[in-house]
């Protein structure tokens, strides 16, 4: 018999369904309020239950429960916790590995209950291998938003080795996946480090010892409307109709900059006319600025872009005179990440880095010639960093594919965890 991650099993392994290992059990709908002998109690949700079959269990929200649901929705050690709904997150697992007295669970939460010998850690390290698979968003026949409920779940195909091979790849795998993630943390450091070095390597560039926030008197700054022109893209025509002498042109919105480049994989077009077109256009040595949400990211275009343009979520700033756009790339990067720009854009929900507001924005007055110097050696020292950056992030994305190979491998005995131990 095949199955999701199988097509043969070893022998004296048997497949069933999840509802032959556990029993399926959906949480409660959320109740704000007290139906007059209610006890307020933490309840498990979805953001609870983290990729990987991590729980992150520092931010928790509370409700009311009756006593019979808080004893028919106990969250205990040995239990399986799944996503039940929503694009980023169903079909995400958990095993539960200690007792959370007084807790129950919401309505996004499906609970698996161990039936006999199963061992819970079995089912949660099958179901995140299934997830990676793909196997559940095509099972969930997802069109909008999916949802992999407790029927749905309670089919799910499933091997089931005897009970204490379970536990022999339950124990390798504990092992194993600890020593790789504790390898991935490590990296994960290693690239704050780095982040941090980069950002003080900037910081002391562009200025020096100086506070920003309340720079010395002896310090000069000029407003970049002074040495660059600043202009917003267009905002979308969804819905206009489209003028007999438009074009249709590719543009660039605030998704496509980053802080590596352009990122142009997925490219919306929108009509422009002859005048939009000319105004709007893209040149080598402008500055694409971020003007909503990740303000202030910005990227510096090495060559023209002929036959594109630019979107309302978009500033482009065109130097004047001889000033440098890359320098002034690097200030805006710099005030980005030690919160300049939040002050400037008094954020409070989506910040905005308005046309107006980056004409007037004060930036250290600093000779051309200089800026020029300082921005070859940040060129050059960034670039170092950033490529340590992208080798570690690559090592931990394959540290991750082989953890999930060898999860894969385990749970469908493509390897004997017996002469591994």
């Amino acid at each position: 018999m095949t199955g999701p991650l199988w097509v043969s099993l070893p022998d004296g392994w048997q497949t069933g369904q999840v509802k032959n290992a556990a029993t399926v059990t959906l949480g409660k709908m959320l109740q704000s309020k007290d139906s007059g002998s209610d006890v307020i109690a933490p309840y498990m949700r979805a953001a609870n239950v983290q990729p990987d079959g991590l729980m992150a269990l520092d931010d928790v929200n509370e409700m009311w429960f009756s006593a019979t649901e808080l004893e028919k929705l106990r969250i205990r050690k040995g239990d399986v916790v799944v996503v039940e709904g929503g694009q980023g997150g169903f079909g995400r697992a958990a095993y539960v590995d200690e007792n959370l007295p007084g807790w129950g669970f919401q309505n996004s939460i499906n609970r698996l209950r161990p039936i006999g010998d199963a061992d819970g850690r079995f089912i949660a390290f099958y179901l995140i291998a299934l997830r990676a698979s793909g196997f559940l968003r095509a099972y969930s026949n997802v069109v909008s938003m999916p949802h992999l409920t407790a029927e749905k779940l309670a089919r799910i195909p499933l091997p089931l080795p005897p009970a204490e091979y379970q536990r022999a790849v339950c124990d390798y795998l504990d092992h194993e996946t600890a020593r790789i993630d504790t390898l991935i943390q490590e990296q994960q450091r290693l690239i704050e480090m780095l982040r941090k070095r980069r950002l003080d390597l900037l910081r002391a560039a562009v200025l020096g010892s100086a506070n920003p926030f309340s720079p010395p008197p002896e310090m000069a700054f000029t407003a970049i409307g002074h040495h660059f022109s600043v202009t917003l893209g267009k905002m979308l025509d969804a819905g206009k109709a489209i003028r007999t002498a438009d074009q249709t042109l590719p543009y660039i919105r605030a998704g496509n900059i980053q802080d590596a480049g352009l990122k142009l994989d997925d490219v919306n077009h929108m009509p422009y006319s002859e005048a939009e077109a000319a105004n709007l256009n893209l040149l080598k040595g402008d500055l694409l600025v971020v003007e909503g949400g990740a303000v202030g990211t910005n990227v510096l275009l090495l060559e023209d872009m002929h036959g594109w343009s630019f979107q309302k979520t978009v500033n482009r700033l065109r130097p004047h005179n001889n000033w440098s756009s890359g320098w002034l790339g690097y200030v805006l990067q710099t005030y980005r990440d030690i919160g300049v720009l939040d002050i400037v854009c008094n954020k409070s929900t989506i910040p905005h880095l308005t046309a107006e507001k980056l004409r007037a924005l004060r930036v250290p007055s600093v000779d051309p010639t200089e800026q020029v110097r300082v921005e070859a050696i940040l060129d050059r020292e960034t670039a170092k960093i950033d490529v340590l950056i992208a080798e570690t992030e690559r090592f931990i994305e394959l540290s991750k594919e082989r953890r999930l190979a060898l999860i894969t491998a385990a749970v469908t005995g493509q390897i004997d965890v017996r002469e591994r131990a």
